[in-house]
Order: C-alpha cells, then structure tokens, then sequence
C-alpha cells in the first residue's frame, strides 16, 4: 500500500494507545523442598537471562510486575506455605538486585498449587480415575476460594483415590512443573506521542509494507521429568572379601527391578585356602508405607527373587564345592529363590542405607573334597535341599537419576 508516513504513524499510535495493558508470564522451576534459584536445572539459567533482557527492553512501558510463589500438594500445609512464599521473594529478590522491579511490583504466595494440578489433569487422558481427581481436586479449588483454609485432609483424600495409583501418577508427571515462581510482566503497547498543533507536510510517497508484530520467542523451559534407580553394595558381601554391585530401577505403581552380582575368586594353594563364590540374582520389589509414597526406592519393600550361585570353599583341611566341575553353567551352581522384606533409610541427600533379610530355597548339587598327596580327593557328592534364611543385607545405596534424592525432615518438596 502506498500512503504519507507521518499520517501513518500519526493512525498506528493512535491504534496503539486504544490497546489495553498487556501481560505475558515467565516461570522457573525449582527442586523439591527448595527455595533457592538454581540456575543448572529445567533451563532455568537461560529463562533469567532472557527474563532480564525481556523486562529491560519494555521497562519504559512497564506497567505492573506480580510474582507469584507455589507448591506441589505433597507435605504439610503449613511447610508449603512457607515454601512457596521463599519461592516468590526469591524470584523478588533476584529482580531487585537488577533494579528491574518498581513501585508496582507486588508478591503473593499460594501455597499448594491446586489450580494447576487440576488445569495438567485436565489435559492428560491418561491419568488414572482421571474424572474422580478433576471432581475432588475441582472440589478443593472451589472451597479454598470460598474461603476454606487448605488442609492435609485435602491431600489425604487425593491419595485414597484409586488405592494411590493416581496420586503416584500426578506425582511423577505433574507435581515438578507445580514447583514454581512466576512472572507476571504488564505492559502498555508501543505508542508515539504527537506533539499539539503538529502540522504533518507533505512528503514524497513511499511503499509500505504490511508490518507484522514479531512473535516473542517461545520459552527454553523444561520440566526435569523424575527418574529413579540406584547402585548399591551389600556391606557383609564386602566384609567377607566378596565384591559385589547391584541396581535397582524404579518403573512406577511402587515397584521397582534389579539385579546383584558376586564375585570373588580367591585361593591360596600352597595351604590348601580357597575362598571362592559367584553368581547373582534378578528380584522385583513392591515399595510400601509413609516414605515410598513421598519418594520411590525409599521405606519398606517385600520382594520376590531368583538367581544362581556357585562356589567353592577350603580353609586347609575339607572343602565344599557347589555344583559339578567340568559340567554346563546350570550344573555347576546351585538356584535360589525365595522372599525379602528390607527398609531402605535415607542417610544423606544421595545416600541410603537398605536392611534386608531374606528367606527361600537353595536346590542344586554340593560336593565334599579334601586334599590328598597334592590333589584334592572326592568323599561325596550331596543333593543341596534347602529351606531356611538364604540371604542377609546390610547396602549402601547410591541414589542417581533425576529427583531421586532425599529431603530433609519436614519438607517433602
């Protein structure tokens, strides 16, 4: 199109200044139970970069800035509170020491963010007795905005729903984008003042093409998703000059698989020592009580497990060999499997120490030797079936993966 520029400049501020205040939002994410701006998680080193650029660039049109504090809905009331007014001064304090707040900035803190597990319900199919939870959280919403201080009873009626298998779900999916403090920037639209009694001259004319506004560019925010394993040694293997490892993965529902393994492979020929073993097993565990529902591979477990073991034990006089020498894998071990009960206790921010104890059967072949004339003489071979304790665990566990880390005592977030 072809027009005069100032009488184009003159309708666009004109169009600009009808335009009411406008507002966009930036979020950061923070860790569990924590109140401190970490720049190394979710992007969020990137989000206050550009959180600065973005309030410099429209600080003359800047009309009000609200910050707002929350929590996911696990841990006590009163500690969420306190959790998510941290969160907001912290973000508060973070502007100021960049001068980019005013006289219109405003904090507010809200403590479990119910609006938003019940707005990511909404839009995810796949959560478990989904119309249940958008009813009562729905029911919660409604009743802290009429009023009704928030409750633990409130959070204690979204775990009974389903026997906790929702709960488990909003927990690993939702509850870590809940953990935020957010920006809420308003501001007015470009606007050129015209000076009174400005008399536009004519010019030459010119084309002019159609303006687009440009887009602001989308946020680099990521939401940590939580992963859970662990990497543990049995400390009595380790006593008895035993190396060993085992790995634990969470896979939701409060259950979780892994796998151990032994080996140490010893001997002392010219007395006739050896001390020998190795093998492992696989087992499945179900995670119970207080402690598994806050965090996974944490509190009471019952397992189920299955393995093979051989070894091959001498201290000088008679030895005990398990399994056939010279045969296939299957014939030189003996199996074990059974049941285990254990508590895993949180120690430190990634360590656990995991008490077990377990109880099964031992099947397979054993055969007794003692040495002779430098070689070692056959006395019988013994059919190994056994009924009894099979396995005693006392581990050190190494937590890794994403949000598997313990928090201190009174702070689930």
């Amino acid at each position: 199109m072809k027009t005069l520029i100032p009488i184009f400049i003159l309708l666009f501020s004109l169009h600009a200044s009808a335009q009411s205040e406008r507002v966009d939002t930036l979020s950061l994410i923070f860790p569990q139970s924590k109140s401190k701006i970490e720049t190394d998680i979710a992007s969020n080193g990137r989000e206050l970069d550009s959180m600065a650029s973005y309030l410099s660039d429209k600080a003359a049109r800047i009309s009000s800035v609200g910050i707002t504090g929350a929590a996911s809905p696990e841990g006590p009331t009163s500690f969420n509170e306190s959790l998510s007014r941290r969160r907001a001064e912290a973000l508060l304090q973070y502007l100021s020491s960049r001068s980019l707040v005013s006289d219109t900035t405003s904090y507010t803190y809200i403590g479990r963010n119910w609006v938003g597990l019940l707005n990511e319900v909404k839009q995810d199919k796949d959560v478990p007795c989904r119309e249940e939870v958008i009813s009562t959280v729905t029911d919660i919403v409604n009743a802290i905005a009429s009023g009704v201080p928030d409750s633990n009873a409130n959070l204690e009626r979204v775990k009974k729903i389903g026997g906790g298998s929702p709960y488990r779900y909003m927990y690993e999916h939702f509850f870590p984008s809940l953990r935020t403090a957010t920006l809420a920037i308003g501001y007015l639209p470009f606007r050129i003042d015209i000076p009174d009694g400005f008399e536009p001259s004519p010019v030459q004319e010119i084309a002019i093409t159609e303006l687009t506004p440009l887009p602001l560019p989308p946020s680099t925010m990521t939401v940590c998703r939580p992963f859970y394993m662990d990497v543990k040694t049995n400390l009595l293997y380790d006593a008895l000059a035993l190396p060993n490892l085992g790995i634990d993965f969470y896979v939701g529902k409060n259950l979780s698989v892994g796998a151990n393994w032994v080996y140490g492979w010893w001997d002392k020929d010219s007395r006739h020592r050896y001390w020998r073993a190795y093998g492992g097993d696989l087992n499945l565990r179900w995670w119970f009580g207080k402690k598994a529902h806050a965090k996974p591979l944490t509190g009471h477990h019952l397992g189920l497990f299955a393995g093979v073991i051989t070894y091959d034990f001498e201290f000088g006089g008679r030895g005990w060999m398990g399994g056939l020498p010279g045969e296939d894998l299957w014939h030189r071990c003996n199996f074990i499997s059974g049941i285990e009960y254990g508590y895993s206790l949180p120690v430190s921010r990634r360590l656990n120490i995991d008490f077990s104890l377990a109880v099964g059967y031992i099947g397979g072949k054993m055969i007794k030797y003692i040495p002779k004339d430098g070689c070692y003489e056959w006395q019988s071979t013994n059919k190994v079936n056994y009924f009894g304790p099979t396995k005693a665990e006392i581990s050190l566990v190494w937590l890794l993966g994403c949000d598997n880390y313990n928090r201190r005592k009174g702070g689930e977030l």
